[in-house]
């Protein structure tokens, strides 16, 4: 093939600012997304030992790195509190909170795991790519911090972690 035969058809980069996010259980956290990243996926490799040379095979399982995301918290802490409360009712700090999060209808989004998506947008700011990840649940968030010696008002900002049992891209037509 020469230069000439391999053109791609579209020449648009990927740009970073063009994408929607949704978790299903924490609505008000999706309007205040800030970063998120696509997690990385990994196939270890098992080495069968030989005399000469250890020779690499696929292993059979796939690990996915964690879901992060960066989102600014809003002055009544709605959309922090979702997160918080999501990862104390996981904990079972008060069994009450857990119990209420496993009889929630797995449907309605509002039980112990929910289905996040990640819309990629093109150069158009249409729906290109959605990636569905299955499953999720909070596994950390983050502290928030106040400090009266800043200079400028830098608005708190929030880290949540997620786990997910694995996550399918698709093209949207």
């Amino acid at each position: 093939m020469t230069a000439i035969t391999d053109t791609p058809t579209n020449k648009n980069f990927l740009s970073p600012l063009n994408f929607k996010f949704t978790i299903q259980r924490a609505p008000h956290v999706n309007f205040f997304i800030q970063k998120v990243n696509i997690p990385g996926l990994a196939l270890p490799i098992v080495d069968v030992p030989n005399p000469i040379i250890n020779i690499p095979f696929a292993g059979d399982h796939l690990n996915y790195e964690e879901l992060e995301i960066i989102f600014k918290v809003d002055e009544d802490l709605q959309n922090y509190l979702e997160i918080h409360n999501w990862v104390r009712g996981l904990g079972r700090l008060n069994p009450s909170d857990y119990y209420s999060l496993q009889s929630a209808p797995i449907y309605g989004g509002n039980g112990i795991r929910s289905d996040i998506s990640l819309s990629i947008l093109n150069s158009n700011r249409n729906p290109n790519y959605e990636i569905v990840f299955k499953d999720a649940m909070p596994i950390s968030i983050s502290s928030i911090t106040f400090d009266t010696t800043m200079e400028d008002v830098n608005f708190v900002e929030a880290t949540a972690v997620f786990r997910y049992i694995n996550f399918d891209i698709s093209k949207i037509s």
